[in-house]
């Protein structure tokens, strides 16, 4: 999609589909993935550098920047730390083998993710269609508030870094607070994968968020034994464990 075309999903009723902007220097992968997405229903427009990423995030006011870690003339650093001065937009980092540092930075500076490149649809999608106009919100059940647009999390008003994955399952358990949801359905909404696919690594995310969260007596994610899970808002009473 041309900077133009793109700039008319800004618009009038186009504009209730996600427009993301890909600041990559391959036009090959830019390309491939934007085809990929627009069968999504994502408007996607493309940058080949740091400068032309910059002046077309200033126009587009896209809902996700994705940037590439090999990003030239202005560097995915500082690209990333420009564009969360400018607008609370979630940005991601495109990495592969060799940029662990570079994704260090970048997530210091206010990238939401890092992904992996070549990019994946399924990888990307959780992301761009929680920023999509009709999914932005701040969730809240207790003291933990979830924003779905800049991928922040804050218990009792302090940030609290949560991965991808796990943002993801707190964001599925708290769009469905007081509710247990089934293994089978965490793996088909989180992980995008078959109800068969083992479930040993939902219990081992879930331990993981507890953590972060400082749910130290699981009263926050209960576990419904032999079915799933259940995010409860205070005073809902039972532990199911």
């Amino acid at each position: 999609m041309t900077q133009q075309q793109a700039a008319s999903t800004m618009n009038g009723d186009a504009r209730t589909k996600p427009v993301l902007l890909i600041a990559d220097p391959d036009s090959a992968v830019v390309e491939d993935l934007a085809t990929a997405l627009e069968r999504e229903g994502v408007a996607v427009t493309g940058a080949p550098d740091g400068a032309q990423g910059l002046l077309q995030a200033g126009a587009l006011q896209p809902d996700v920047v994705l940037v590439s870690a090999t990003l030239p003339v202005i560097d995915a650093v500082e690209f990333v730390r420009a564009v969360r001065l400018a607008r609370a937009v979630p940005v991601l980092l495109g990495v592969g083998e060799g940029h662990a540092e570079q994704a260090v930075r970048a997530l210091a500076a206010g990238a939401a993710a890092c992904v992996a490149r070549p990019y994946r649809v399924p990888e990307l999608l959780p992301f761009i269609q929680a920023s999509s106009p009709e999914s932005r919100k701040v969730l809240s059940v207790g003291g933990v508030e979830l924003d779905v647009q800049a991928y922040q999390v804050r218990v009792g008003g302090r940030v609290v870094h949560l991965p991808l994955r796990e943002f993801e399952l707190l964001q599925y358990l708290m769009r469905n607070a007081d509710r247990t949801v089934t293994r089978e359905q965490i793996m088909r909404n989180v992980w995008h994968a078959a109800a068969t696919t083992s479930t040993n690594t939902i219990a081992v995310h879930v331990k993981r968020l507890r953590a972060r969260l400082g749910d130290e007596d699981d009263r926050l994610i209960q576990t419904v034994r032999g079915v799933g899970y259940r995010l409860v808002t205070p005073g809902m009473s039972g532990n199911l464990a």
